[in-house]
């Protein structure tokens, strides 16, 4: 059985306890009765801000990011925050509700042909002009080494389908329409996408705007509904082949791996508006014969190489947490 699959195993009983955590907070459940096809069941409020009685676990953390959060799906407990609700840039944290929208209408094993060389990766990696790939291939180019051109690919290649399923969507840009508004499904309130990848749009402007607390929404979400599309992020390379041959390699442009025990999903992000993002989903021990917590943080705004430092003291915190 392969890491991917045991992983997926082990998060499944995570899943029903996030739901009933979905539920015991108060959280509606809505359908956009006007739309061609049912919306996603939708948390339609904050996470619930319940303190562990231990905090001091986190009394000594000091963070360079300017936003924060960390929360137990399986106690249903907040466990430290920082600036959870201020807006931010997210930079390629995007590409997690991208992956979501197109995952709707572009199956897996479907072939795409890249219209154009995207930019070099990490490794001086690409995808070439010409090149066939299945869909799964791409996403997990995409996800994993952050491609933005990976990301205009795919969307590119969502609009059409999107616009049928959705006939109320703008013909052009149909794929950021739904990113939008499947933010919206989901209760993401201080959420808004300018494009699909995160890139900046300018030196003022981001291509992405949320808050830590809407961003562990969303990861655990991803996580409890499509895990299995993310976990190509939980390795360190992801070597691929085309359909007509071509071999590449995505290398993970988290360099945090080695440091997060049980990793279910991750996603990097940074812009110069952004500085250091990331959000991961893992599971952390617990005292005594309990089962494993599953955790979802974030930090959003802190440097390039500080988000994987500040990663570190937030989950040698959490362990810390739970074993109290």
């Amino acid at each position: 059985m392969t890491d991917a699959r045991r992983d997926a195993r082990r998060f499944a009983g995570g899943v029903s306890l996030i739901l009933i955590f979905f539920a015991s907070a108060g959280i509606t459940v809505s359908y956009l009765h006007s739309r061609s096809a049912p919306a996603p069941q939708s948390p339609q409020t904050a996470l619930a801000a319940v303190a562990l009685p231990h905090v001091d676990a986190y009394a000594s953390t000091t963070l360079s990011a300017h936003a924060a959060y960390v929360f137990d799906l399986t106690s249903s407990t907040t466990l430290y925050t920082k600036n959870a609700d201020i807006v931010w840039p997210l930079a390629s944290l995007t590409k997690v509700l991208l992956t979501l929208v197109v995952s709707e209408v572009l199956a897996p094993d479907m072939h795409i042909t890249i219209p154009y060389d995207t930019a070099l990766t990490e490794g001086g990696h690409y995808l070439r002009h010409g090149d066939v790939w299945r869909v799964r291939d791409i996403l997990d180019f995409t996800l994993v080494a952050s491609s933005n051109e990976g990301a205009d690919i795919l969307a590119g290649a969502a609009d059409e389908p999107l616009h049928e399923k959705y006939p109320q969507s703008p013909a052009h840009d149909t794929t950021l329409w739904r990113m939008n508004d499947l933010a919206h499904d989901l209760g993401l309130h201080e959420t808004h996408f300018l494009n699909v990848n995160g890139l900046d749009e300018s030196a003022t402007q981001a291509g992405a705007y949320g808050s830590a607390r809407d961003m562990a929404r969303l990861f655990a979400y991803a996580a409890s509904q499509k895990l299995d599309i993310f976990s190509a992020t939980t390795q360190p390379t992801r070597a691929l082949t085309s359909q007509n041959g071509v071999k590449t390699t995505a290398v993970n442009t988290d360099k945090a791996l080695d440091l997060i025990p049980g990793l279910l999903m991750g996603k990097t992000g940074y812009t110069d508006l952004a500085g250091g993002n990331l959000a991961v989903v893992f599971s952390a021990s617990a005292r005594d014969a309990r089962p494993q917590h599953t955790v979802v943080a974030v930090v959003l705004g802190s440097t390039q190489d500080g988000r994987f430092e500040d990663m570190k003291k937030l989950i040698a915190a959490t362990q810390k947490a739970l074993a109290q």
